[in-house]
């Protein structure tokens, strides 16, 4: 169990300042909508993160909610991830 200060500090650190981190973006509701439309899926068939997760507690976001993570790769370039906030 984590203390009240344990706490406190892990909300001060940003971790999307670290190279290591993707950038992670809060879709809306229209992105959403366009995002199932154009793949054909619903939200149960998108990977899930928890709503626990520290990006999504830095982000704000809420249950039901779909994040795009943007990945570098040296040999793909850049390209989308999504996730379903649970």
């Amino acid at each position: 169990m984590k203390t009240k200060k344990e706490k406190e500090e892990e909300k001060s650190v940003n971790i999307f300042q670290s190279s290591i981190v993707p950038v992670h973006e809060l879709m809306n509701a229209e992105e959403k909508a366009d995002l199932l439309k154009k793949f054909g899926v619903s939200l149960k068939q998108i990977p899930r993160i928890k709503d626990d997760d520290a990006a999504v507690k830095m982000l704000g976001a809420k249950r039901g909610d779909v994040i795009r993570i943007i990945r570098r790769s040296p040999v793909a370039g850049e390209y989308y991830y999504y996730r379903v906030v649970v």
